[in-house]
């Protein structure tokens, strides 16, 4: 898996990442994420800090962000805790990336749901614009992975990139948002057909008035709204 290969520990990371601080606004954050947890709990943080952490290399590098060794130091002496544990942490949830990825950090679900619904064509767009599973672009734009369920199987297929999702894909519509990310652009997040998140596509064929205003139906008999 892209960002999940193994650690990296070498001089280059060390010299890049050794120096890692919060920036102002991210100590203030820091600040307030430690100040949640009871007083010899700083320890529950440690996934809310990896994350800010993560964020904040990616802002610096111009990427959807990493987590080197260095950085995950930094994490375990702010929260008090041993260097290791911090990596346990990092190391299980694969929401924090262990190598560089690129800045458009494109997950594919590949489960059932979404593979019988057209995630090899989801794939195939990827393909055709030069992706490769567990590998990142010549050009630092996009890092192509692999994953199980990503929670919006009755919106299959789908993908996350970065913190946003993109549903009912076809080959089509996947190239076109790959794209225009290319381009700098934002394509439209979540469905990309006529749909409001997981409502019927092309709207409701029950009940139809909701879709106005929170009707109350109770005690209509006929199914009038009241």
């Amino acid at each position: 898996m892209a960002g999940q290969s193994g650690i990296i520990d070498d001089p280059e990371v060390r010299a890049r990442w050794d120096g890692f601080q919060w920036t102002p606004e991210n100590a203030r954050k820091a600040k307030e994420i430690v100040a949640r947890y009871p007083e010899g709990r700083q320890m529950s943080a440690s996934i809310p800090f990896l994350d800010l952490a993560q964020r904040q290399v990616g802002a610096e590098a111009n990427t959807q962000g990493w987590l080197p060794l260095p950085v995950m130091e930094f994490v375990a002496r702010e929260l008090g805790m041993a260097p290791i544990h911090v990596l346990e942490v990092a190391t299980f949830y694969t929401m924090f990336n262990l190598v560089p990825v690129g800045r458009f950090h494109v997950q594919v679900c590949g489960t059932t749901p979404c593979m019988l619904r057209g995630s090899d064509d989801v794939l195939k767009a990827c393909e055709l614009r030069g992706l490769r599973k567990g590998h990142t672009t010549e050009d630092g734009l996009f890092t192509l992975t692999e994953v199980e369920c990503l929670g919006a199987c009755a919106n299959a297929p789908m993908v996350q990139i970065n913190d946003d999702n993109y549903e009912d894909l076809t080959e089509e519509s996947m190239g076109a948002v790959l794209d225009a990310l290319a381009r700098g652009e934002h394509p439209k997040v979540g469905p990309q057909v006529e749909r409001k998140t997981s409502c019927p596509e092309g709207g409701p064929t029950t009940l139809k008035k909701m879709a106005e205003r929170n009707y109350d139906y109770r005690g209509s008999g006929d199914g009038s709204a009241s």
